[in-house]
């Protein structure tokens, strides 16, 4: 499958647009504002100041993390998407702005990495393992390119294609240049995107030699570390583990999804278009092998990945503890990524229920409903007073920070709900593929006609949608819509008639004669689930779901110490349709709460039986936990057996 022109598509729909909407209205200036540190209380970013003392228009010094610029190139990435499907002049004026001094802070050769520039010009692409240098490279790429399509406009897309022209004459195979690869992967997304924008053939080949050197032979970042020149930038790499930048075999002998999770997913998504691009099967099998790995064995029920708060990293099958976990929003934007890839190659469904669940619960979950404050870390356990410096669990906040020193996450949502309509549809040559129920319409080119299709529904909270098709061709068209993996009794009727449906790979495919009305229709009530008995932090508990939605319970609803609450699988599950949350629906159940009337003050053990206290308890969606102030949460019940 192809993806659909974002320029041709409209979200109008009742779960997504007060999302997507917000990505205009209050993000975009609000990330914009934390960039240029105008947000009272907020950590500092310095981040455009970065640009603009590089380019010599300011006097000051680097500040931030290494990879400082990637907040800024996500930001226009953001941008672009932004004025792709809703045209501003005032913002793009802005963007043009920080574009001219972006371009001005470019080195003659192409080089652009303002850290390198200000702080440490000899040590160009001398630590691929901590200096980000090429991470940094591939959002640049990814920003232009999307500011491209958005505006058409190629100033940065020039600057862009200098710095990979540059990248390109530094690395390959040939003896004269180095060999080596960069610790964070991303500039091989960022180098096939702008293959696809430019054409120019050498940025493909560039990524794929990125790809195929990675873990081969002596291990490249051992060996720089063991350089006379070598400068260190973290502390934690003290100790470098070759499992961290995947960097441990060549990938496609990598069976298990290992180290840190934004990098791992990062790799996987080009592994996966540059598998599609050379037809490389053993590239596309390890693909296979990573997420089939991943999501059945090292992935939250949220979407999360990356169960470790130490280095923010996989660790091993079924190690899912859910109140120190990282689960960071970028892996699992990353996650999405990848998975849509792999549906796209594959035209196997069971992807976009992965990239549906981590979409609608760990990508929403860290940004606020005023689009002001945002999550790095997903826990899906928190006790606020244990969140304390300097323990195991400080990576974990009981609120939503208003910026962060290194703010990946806050940018990539943005970007990712700013390009939403990529995850919607898929296209090949005889098929149009409708992944997600989110309302839109839509104008996707099938040889010199623009077939018309509008989709109505109240998807996650009603499981009725209507999906519209109009200006057919004459030899008709195939439309594959996708039964999501908890629709029961799914049904499909078009222009009012049953249709016999046949389920390939988790798609119902029709052929279109002429203009139609397709209707689709499916149950997906509230369910308790659990987990596999071998992820040890969920053995003998529950967690809600209905539809994609993971619930949680809070205690401004529930009162304190959840943990203390057990609930009856086969108890009846009430749904309310609540105004909460801009409209949603809240679970209801009885439960029962382990009381504590008998315990003395100070008395921590003794031999108290325990007293059962009937309870009423409310579940609300995971993604909106956090939104009405600070307190504890708990996705995981403990069971209790009538």
């Amino acid at each position: 499958m192809n993806t659909v022109d974002l320029k041709k598509i409209k979200i109008q729909d009742s779960f997504w647009s007060k999302h997507v909407d917000l990505v205009r209205k209050e993000i975009i200036p609000y990330q914009w504002d934390a960039m240029n540190d105008r947000i009272p209380d907020a950590e500092p970013s310095h981040s455009v100041d970065n640009f603009a003392i590089a380019a010599g228009l300011k006097e000051g010094k680097f500040y931030g993390a290494v990879f400082q610029d990637t907040d800024v190139a996500k930001w226009l990435e953001a941008v672009g998407f932004s004025l792709a499907a809703y045209p501003d002049e005032e913002l793009e004026k802005t963007a043009d702005e920080v574009i001219e001094i972006i371009e001005k802070a470019q080195c003659e050769d192409g080089y652009l990495d303002t850290y390198f520039i200000l702080e440490k010009p000899d040590q160009r692409w001398k630590n691929l393992c901590e200096g980000h240098e090429l991470y940094t490279a591939g959002h640049l790429m990814e920003a232009a390119v999307a500011y491209y399509y958005g505006t058409g406009k190629r100033k940065l897309l020039d600057v862009a294609t200098r710095l990979a022209d540059l990248i390109c004459k530094t690395f390959g195979p040939e003896e004269q240049k180095m060999h080596g690869y960069p610790g964070h992967p991303e500039v091989e997304v960022g180098l096939i995107k702008l293959y696809y924008a430019t054409g120019n053939r050498s940025y493909l080949d560039m990524a794929k030699y990125f790809v195929d050197v990675r873990g081969v032979g002596e291990n490249y970042f051992l060996n720089e570390m063991n350089a006379p020149d070598y400068e260190p930038v973290f502390p934690d790499f003290h100790d470098y583990d070759l499992l961290y930048a995947q960097s441990h075999l060549p990938v496609r002998e990598q069976k298990k999804a290992e180290g840190h999770a934004v990098r791992a997913v990062y790799l996987y998504s080009a592994m996966a278009d540059l598998a599609r691009e050379y037809q490389d099967e053993g590239l596309l099998e390890a693909c296979k092998s990573l997420w089939n790995n991943m999501v059945n064995r090292r992935m939250y029920i949220t979407g999360g990945i990356g169960s470790s708060g130490l280095l923010e990293r996989f660790t091993t099958d079924y190690d899912l503890p859910n109140d120190c976990n990282y689960s960071e929003s970028c892996a699992s934007i990353g996650l999405a990524m990848f998975g849509n890839r792999m549906a796209s190659i594959t035209k196997d469904a069971s992807y976009m229920d992965v990239v549906e669940r981590a979409l609608y619960n760990t990508v929403l979950a860290g940004i606020a409903l005023d689009g002001k404050s945002f999550f790095y870390v997903n826990p899906l356990e928190v006790w606020p007073d244990n969140c304390m410096p300097r323990t195991s669990r400080e990576h974990v906040k009981p609120v939503r920070q208003k910026w962060f020193g290194v703010a990946c996450c806050p940018p990539n949502i943005a970007r990712t709900l700013a390009s939403m309509g990529q995850y919607i549809y898929g296209r090949d040559e005889e098929c149009i593929y409708l992944n997600l129920f989110i309302s839109n319409d839509t104008v996707i080119n099938a040889g010199e006609k623009e077939i018309k299709i509008s989709v109505e529904t109240k998807f996650p909270y009603e499981n009725v949608c209507k999906v519209s098709v109009s200006n057919v061709p004459e030899d008709g068209i195939k439309i594959a819509i996708r039964k999501p993996d908890y629709a029961r009794n799914y049904q499909v009727a078009v222009d009012g008639r049953k249709a016999e449906i046949e389920v390939l790979k988790g798609y119902v495919y029709l052929e279109l004669k002429e203009d139609s009305d397709i209707q689709i229709f499916f149950e997906a009530p509230a369910r308790f689930v659990r987990a596999n008995p071998l992820v040890r932090a969920d053995s003998g508990k529950i967690a809600l779901m209905r539809g994609p939605l993971v619930y949680c319970l809070e205690e401004i609803d529930n009162g304190a110490n959840l943990s203390a609450l057990y609930v009856d699988a086969k108890t009846d599950i009430r749904e309310e349709k609540s105004e909460l949350f801009g409209g949603s629906i809240l679970l209801h159940f009885r439960g029962k709460r382990i009381g504590d009337t008998e315990w003395k003050e100070n008395e921590l053990y003794a031999e108290h039986p325990i007293q059962w206290e009937e309870t009423e308890l409310t579940a609300v969606p995971y993604a909106y936990w956090n939104n009405r102030g600070m307190g504890e949460m708990s996705v995981w019940i403990k069971e209790i057996y009538s």
